[in-house]
């Protein structure tokens, strides 16, 4: 057995899944602005970023200098949550398993003394306790986007793409029962004979105990028709629309510590895997004495989708279905020459997959302009619907803040994330005017 086995296991599922299919979790891309902004958008964003959030506001008034086209090349985010240091717990877990295999070589309970082997026993013993249950989340998101706003219909072209994958220790009780009896046992042959349970002939320390991958993933590519109606007040309201093409992957994998291998974890019994058409809805609304006031509503994934995940192992591995369903938010927005503040609240639900939380945000974001070359970014978000019976990690209450430079018609946004279990960060790149 190689020492390296599960490190690659969690490396190797982020590395395998994103170059395979480009694909995405079912947590909305969020822009790198978005990202600052505690999640918002559906009331603010701007042109090339509202088929991720609110197509309707691709057809709105912004600043002068960002109305007549917009552009998104690329725009990166990902997010890390390791609340028991999963990973490092991996590392150790490997060492002690060579340790133990470096001291059962050429035992003989006849001349040798079998302390080292016990403690070594042990050791392994209490790590995968520890280790049962604990789960690393990575989450991941690329999105390429293009706006050409219109006094007429408003066009734009978007694609994006997230990851979310957990990598989880399930601890075999025979495993924990057979290596107790090593550590506890009496004599050097009692040694001996409990060694004979957990080790191949080869000598290579045989266990039940597992490591398994479980990762979610959707790809959207589409384009968005927005359009503008000024009313008798004068107020102003939009509408707007993004047919979509979605594709959903499933992901997942199981085996156990002593039987993994770097070239199978993506075989094609592992996967699933749907494509279909779908579409997004989106309207806001400005008004105001200088129409300082924008609410926003938009409905993301109005046809409902699901996707089973692969059972290649029945006896060891549960099904978990993939849900696609309708997703609606609202949002209301001040906005001035220099500010905008916001407020945004899920109207539904998401589902978790897996060892994830359902999340339902209530966010607020702020972003306060300097002269339109800088713009400085908070936001903070509440998930009302995180349990403490949820199987994997829980996400909360987490802060967002973020800055923005706009240089000679280049734009770079950077967006950083932080909460009791999740750590974050955004880059973006494009040009707007």
């Amino acid at each position: 057995m190689h020492n390296n086995r599960l490190p690659q296991l969690s490396l190797a599922i982020g590395l395998s899944v994103v170059s395979a299919s480009a694909l995405a979790s079912p947590q909305q891309f969020m822009s790198a602005r978005s990202f600052a902004m505690g999640g918002t958008g559906v009331a603010i964003a701007h042109p090339a970023d509202a088929a991720a959030t609110n197509p309707a506001m691709m057809a709105g008034n912004h600043h002068d200098w960002s109305d007549d086209f917009g552009l998104i090349l690329p725009s990166v985010n990902a997010r890390a949550a390791d609340e028991e240091e999963t990973v490092d717990q991996v590392d150790d877990i490997q060492d002690v398993i060579g340790q133990f295999e470096s001291a059962i070589s050429g035992f003989d309970p006849n001349t040798d003394a079998p302390q080292s082997i016990q403690d070594s026993a042990a050791d392994l013993r209490d790590r995968l306790v520890a280790f049962d249950k604990d789960t690393v989340r990575g989450n991941a998101g690329l999105g390429l986007a293009l706006a050409v706003p219109s006094k007429t219909v408003s066009v734009g072209f978007f694609t994006n793409a997230n990851l979310t994958a957990t990598v989880r220790g399930e601890l075999s009780d025979n495993d924990e029962a057979l290596l107790d009896a090593v550590a506890t046992a009496a004599t050097a042959q009692d040694v001996d004979n409990a060694l004979d349970l957990v080790t191949n002939p080869d000598g290579s320390v045989q266990l039940d105990s597992r490591a398994r991958i479980l990762a979610s993933a959707v790809g959207e590519a589409g384009i968005s028709f927005a359009r503008q109606f000024e009313l008798n007040n004068g107020n102003r309201f939009q509408l707007g629309l993004s047919p979509k093409y979605v594709e959903l992957r499933t992901f997942q994998y199981t085996e156990t510590v002593s039987g993994f291998e770097d070239d199978n974890f993506d075989a094609d019994e592992n996967q699933t895997d749907k494509s279909g058409f779908n579409v997004d809805i989106g309207a806001a609304y400005r008004f105001g004495e200088d129409r300082q006031w924008n609410a926003g509503l938009t409905i993301k994934n109005l046809i409902p989708m699901e996707l089973d995940s692969a059972q290649s192992k029945p006896a060891l591995e549960q099904q978990y279905t993939l849900k696609l369903d309708p997703m609606v938010t609202a949002g209301i927005a001040h906005i001035g020459e220099y500010h905008v503040i916001t407020a945004e609240l899920d109207l539904t639900k998401k589902e978790a997959f897996g060892y994830e939380d359902d999340t339902q945000w209530l966010a607020l974001g702020a972003e306060f302009d300097v002269y339109h070359y800088a713009q400085l970014r908070v936001g903070v978000r509440q998930n009302l619907a995180s349990n403490d019976d949820n199987d994997g990690i829980e996400e909360k209450t987490q802060f967002t803040a973020g800055l923005g430079l706009n240089l000679m018609g280049v734009r770079m946004d950077l967006g950083a994330l932080v909460s009791d279990a999740d750590v974050g960060a955004a880059l973006e790149f494009g040009t707007a005017f």
